[in-house]
């Protein structure tokens, strides 16, 4: 390299450098001054608290008749600013917006449980919230967004939102990907997210979307970890309807993740509500630009190519299901993702905590039967427990548990996969994968050997070995074929 070149690369390098310093001192600066939570006494617009942050959740209470909190927050340009209080009925609670010179803007004033509104602002500079009662007293919370610089279109006032650091989008791109990270249940495997999904998110955005709960994932994420690769930002989207997933904010929050992470739940409320949605396509967009995409229990659920939706009928068994694998609430859907490295495959969760085998190889039997796929591979998950595919398709076990991966070669025989009548499905290769273990699906091979394992719905127990969730098979049990 020439002596130019050389020299004008090391002064890129030292702006780069420069800027990153300045924008993390920035940021650092910003989240050290956004409040969580109200300080008394704030009874006047003088006393205010503040600043409050985009999306960042305000815990505080009305203590009495005459309390009132004041809260402010700065705005970079007009723009829509949407606010909210949440509160316990039968407790009534407002909010009332005003700007600098105390000139009242308009608010939410209507019954409970809770007040959401929009007031347009038609210049930069600092506002300020009271919040005050007309019936009850107690705690609420608080939630403002409003232009703040970082691009977002509007939010859409019913969509709840919470945000934990940088709200503008990370200049940050992924490194290494794509992968999806599948989470059992239980609870999140710290080492997964910390030494392989990070990583690869490169200090960029975590999004966490979810159709119930609330910020519970904010905090957990953003201190997971600390240095290059601490998340610039962790957002949590409630996105509980079509319309929410239809919006433009979704879609823009989403798309610009180096990490979507989808909570627990229900996978079915999933799927009815983001299928078909310009959040089904920002997510596919975090994968395609090389980013992580993963979930645990319902939100591992819903990452193969085929999802078991129960739909509002409560969860078969795996006694059910080898009972009758075209009972009711046998229920497989497909068409939402398509992510490549879950190409062919089926998840489940809970695996071992809930006998889950037997529904899964029903379930692998029906898609064979229905002619619905030419290959069916399940990956089972046991609670407490990570796997995480990179993008050469091997899959990292992480945890205190164990996951399965479940196919069929040349020997496997379907032997009764009937409407009405008991299963009978025969040498599905069945592989335990454990902590610091991995298994290739591009070549099937893992250091664990594979077994196989079978169901026949005739017999009591029905698993062709006594223990089917062990590591290797029981030198006193022999194998057999059920056809």
């Amino acid at each position: 390299m020439g002596t130019m070149k050389v020299m004008s690369f090391l002064s890129r390098l030292l702006s780069l450098r420069q800027s990153a310093v300045a924008a993390v001192l920035c940021c650092a600066t910003a989240l050290s001054a956004q409040i969580t939570g109200e300080t008394e006494s704030n009874n006047t617009r003088a006393q205010a608290n503040g600043p409050v942050g985009y999306g960042v959740q305000v815990s505080a209470s009305i203590s009495s008749a005459s309390d009132v909190d004041w809260f402010y927050f700065d705005t970079v340009s007009s723009g829509s600013v949407e606010a909210a209080v949440y509160y316990t009925s039968p407790d009534n609670f407002n909010w009332r917006l005003y700007d600098s010179a105390g000139t009242y803007l308009g608010g939410g004033t209507d019954s409970g449980p809770s007040e959401i509104g929009s007031v347009s602002v038609s210049a930069a500079g600092r506002y300020y919230i009271e919040v005050s009662r007309t019936a009850g007293t107690g705690t609420y919370q608080l939630l403002v967004t409003f232009p703040d610089g970082s691009g977002r279109p509007p939010r859409p006032i019913n969509l709840r939102v919470w945000v934990t650091g940088n709200a503008a989008d990370s200049p940050t791109q992924p490194v290494g990907g794509p992968a999806v990270l599948l989470m059992g249940g239980g609870s999140e495997v710290d080492a997964a997210f910390v030494n392989r999904a990070y990583p690869i998110a490169n200090g960029g955005d975590v999004v966490v979307i979810r159709t119930s709960g609330s910020n519970g994932y904010n905090n957990y994420l953003y201190n997971l970890t600390s240095g290059p690769t601490k998340p610039h930002s962790v957002e949590t989207l409630l996105l509980d309807s079509v319309a929410k997933a239809n919006s433009a904010y979704a879609q823009w929050v989403i798309g610009n993740a180096e990490l979507l992470w989808v909570a627990g739940g229900d996978q079915s409320e999933q799927l009815n509500a983001w299928k078909d949605t310009l959040a089904e396509d920002a997510i596919r967009q975090v994968y395609d630009r090389g980013g992580v995409v993963g979930g645990l229990s319902a939100g591992c659920a819903i990452m193969g190519e085929f999802m078991y939706d129960p739909d509002g009928v409560t969860a078969v068994t795996s006694a059910e299901a080898v009972a009758n694998p075209y009972r009711s609430g046998v229920i497989i859907s497909d068409g939402f993702l398509d992510l490549p490295l879950m190409d062919n495959m089926i998840t489940d969760t809970h695996f071992r905590q809930r006998d889950r085998m037997g529904r899964a190889m029903a379930f692998m039997a029906r898609l064979r039967q229905d002619n619905r796929t030419t290959e069916i591979v399940c990956v089972a998950v046991s609670e407490n427990t990570a796997m995480f595919i990179d993008r050469n398709r091997v899959g990292y076990v992480d945890g205190s548990g164990e996951a399965y991966v479940l196919r069929e070669d040349a020997q496997t025989v379907r032997t009764r996969v009937a409407a009405g009548q008991t299963l009978i499905y025969s040498d599905v290769l069945r592989t335990w994968v454990g902590n610091g273990y991995s298994y290739d699906f591009k070549t099937h091979t893992c250091s664990v050997p594979a077994y196989r394992l079978s169901v026949n719905g005739d017999n009591t127990p029905f698993y062709s070995w006594a223990d089917p969730y062990l590591m290797h098979l029981p030198v006193t049990v022999s194998r057999f074929r059920l056809d």
